[in-house]
């Protein structure tokens, strides 16, 4: 389907995904122009056999989306049909009751398991590493200096120190960008076991010491929230560490939640004039305080930057992955006398929101 979000630029299929498709035994209809802001011409699906229709949607068995469809835009697709999206559970649950009053099965991507054969259908993991990049980068086109030291006639230029928050996919690819362009950079992360990962990129780890016991892993690899005791020590030693930054990247994220809070109106103060804070989790209420969706917000002399959806900013690649990834999923459980998938108890339970006009998903009823 053509998104219809705001400001989403993304599609959930390439020539590449449709071509695999078809070669599954599947027939594939695309909108006019679903591609478009993602550089794929509606040519491009058409010469690998999809077919171009307004009305695509109907009789379809599968929808394939970015974004949660409108339930109205769903008219005409066959009973029960799967919608295969990224679908916010948590943040869109009156969208899901109507998926679940209209007959759908509602399938949503961000509730993939982080399982080993799981990987390749995360959805999470391949937008993030998109993200964590493009924040290094708009990062340091907002700052006014360069990146790298620099050995001039004229005099040495400094190397700019970077400082991600957040050690998960998109802080690792985060350090390893910062690190491509020369800044010195240094991570922090509530999980210890992240420190080595760190250190692997050649990143320095700044982690509280002082409070014993805390490993902040939680189900599926993701952060918990923290003890106050450790909240405390943390706050503390970030505060003396990024007053020294010129570029602060956040990520924190806790699924279902809103965003912690890592950066206080008081340690913005405490940078220097020119710094630059990009807070990737400022659509989920922001680590940074004060920061706003799409606007750069100057604190303190210092700039901070966050989009509502920084993927849509790469369309070609972050479409590209995604495609990859309900690919992924769909052909791993493809059933060739049925000529659909069918899915499996592990997965199949972990991101099904609604089956048979009801709310299914354990996370959604609890």
């Amino acid at each position: 389907m053509k998104e219809t979000a705001n400001g989403e630029t993304r599609v959930a299929a390439s020539p590449e995904t449709v071509k695999k498709f078809i070669a599954l035994g599947a027939e594939v209809a695309v909108q006019p122009g679903a591609g478009e802001s993602a550089a794929i011409a509606d040519a491009d699906y058409a010469a690998v056999g999809a077919i171009l229709a307004k009305d695509a949607v109907k009789g379809a068995q599968i929808v394939l989306g970015v974004q949660g469809p409108d339930p109205k835009a769903l008219k005409g697709a066959a009973d029960g049909a799967w919608i295969v999206a990224g679908l916010d559970p948590f943040g869109q649950r009156a969208r899901v009751d109507l998926y679940a009053k209209g007959g759908f099965e509602a399938l949503a991507m961000e509730f993939m398991p982080r399982i080993t054969r799981a990987q390749s259908m995360d959805i999470l993991s391949s937008q993030s590493n998109l993200s964590g990049y493009k924040a290094v980068i708009e990062a340091a086109n907002l700052y006014g200096r360069a990146f790298p030291m620099m050995m001039t006639a004229a005099g040495t230029v400094s190397a700019a120190k970077c400082f991600v928050m957040g050690v998960g996919v998109a802080g690792l690819q985060a350090i390893a960008t910062a690190r491509r362009l020369g800044a010195q950079v240094s991570a922090t992360d509530v999980r210890s076991a992240t420190k080595e990962q760190i250190l692997s990129l050649g990143a320095k780890p700044i982690f509280v010491e002082s409070v014993a016991g805390i490993e902040g892993e939680g189900a599926g690899g993701y952060a918990t929230e923290m003890s106050e005791e450790y909240q405390k020590a943390q706050a503390e030693l970030v505060s003396s560490h990024i007053a020294k930054q010129d570029i602060v990247i956040t990520t924190a994220l806790i699924p279902g939640r809103a965003a912690p809070r890592l950066i206080s109106d008081a340690q913005i103060a405490s940078m220097k004039p020119g710094s630059v804070i990009f807070d990737l989790a400022v659509a989920q209420g922001g680590n940074v305080e004060g920061s706003k969706p799409d606007q750069v917000v100057e604190k303190h002399g210092v700039k901070i930057l966050g989009y509502s959806n920084t993927p849509a900013h790469l369309a070609a690649d972050s479409s590209a992955l995604f495609a990859r990834n309900l690919y992924n999923f769909l052909s791993a459980f493809w059933d060739k006398e049925q000529g659909r998938p069918v899915l499996d108890e592990e997965i199949g339970d972990a991101i099904r929101l609604t089956q048979g006009g009801k709310v299914v998903n354990a996370r959604l009823l609890g």
